[in-house]
């Protein structure tokens, strides 16, 4: 595949972090012919760990297609770090500013000029607590809607292992060596949906069909039956409040200490 696009940025990029993933990691790579050899393209990816961006971004890099990130805007101030996510042609998100809607403007400008944007759609690490895929939020299906651009859905897993979610200790567990699993699908089909307002309940079902794929994929490389539903973090915390409340009441509740002594 072509590598026209990957500039010297994005070759400093890998320099520095493809050696340590080499030595460090072992490898476990499928589905690379999913991945268009030329033209616009969005990637959804699921998210379980904060080293599997550079996972992805591997598998992604020796695809000869490499992927545009839409990241958090801090990332992109001044130091080396910044000066590498404008050198690669990051996009920056602006959370919880009118501004956030720029970033899905240059995302389908990224795709329109043949580049790969890739969306992590659960918008944060999974709360699942099995790490499966939560329910996906809409960027990535407007941004499909608007260039009907492929969605290729990528499923990972391995680096959970090495650096887990939420741990207390942000510490990288390297040994025994852990393998990096990696796997792209086939285009999400969307074409039903082309020329569709997109409503919230389109949005909705693009993103639920999208998340299907991704998860699916996940049950593959996990060799593991996927849930029936994606895990919905509003409902969960909806339902741990509820609970909350019903404890607080009934420990409000007199007699209720005595009674619960005496059982």
């Amino acid at each position: 595949m072509s590598r026209h696009r990957i500039g010297f940025w994005y070759r400093l990029a890998a320099v520095i972090a493809k050696p340590p993933l080499v030595v460090l990691f072992k490898r476990d790579w499928q589905g690379m012919e999913h991945i268009p050899a030329e033209g616009g393209f969005i990637t959804a990816v699921n998210h379980n760990s904060y080293l599997d961006p550079l996972s992805y971004a591997h598998y992604q890099y020796n695809s000869g297609r490499v992927p545009r990130f839409l990241a958090k805007s801090g990332l992109f101030k001044g130091g080396f770090v910044g000066a590498i996510m404008r050198g690669t042609g990051q996009i920056p998100v602006y959370r919880e500013t009118t501004d956030a809607a720029t970033a899905f403007r240059a995302a389908v400008d990224a795709i329109n000029r043949g580049e790969c944007v890739a969306f992590y759609p659960e918008g944060t690490l999974t709360r699942d607590p099995d790490m499966w895929p939560m329910q996906g939020k809409t960027g990535a299906a407007r941004v499909a809607l608007l260039t009907k651009a492929p969605v290729i859905p990528v499923a990972q897993w391995g680096a959970n292992e090495a650096m887990p979610p939420y741990a207390k200790e942000k510490k990288l567990r390297l040994f025994p060596r852990k393998t990096l699993r990696v796997k792209a699908g086939p285009p999400v089909d969307l074409a039903e949906f082309y020329g569709q307002e997109p409503t919230a309940e389109v949005l909705r079902e693009v993103t639920d069909r999208i998340m299907a794929s991704v998860t699916a994929i996940l049950a593959e490389v996990r060799n593991e039956p996927a849930p029936a539903e994606p895990y919905d973090h509003r409902k969960a915390r909806a339902e741990q409040r509820r609970k909350n409340q019903q404890m607080r009441r009934r420990d409000k509740t007199p007699g209720a200490t005595q009674e619960d002594e005496g059982k």
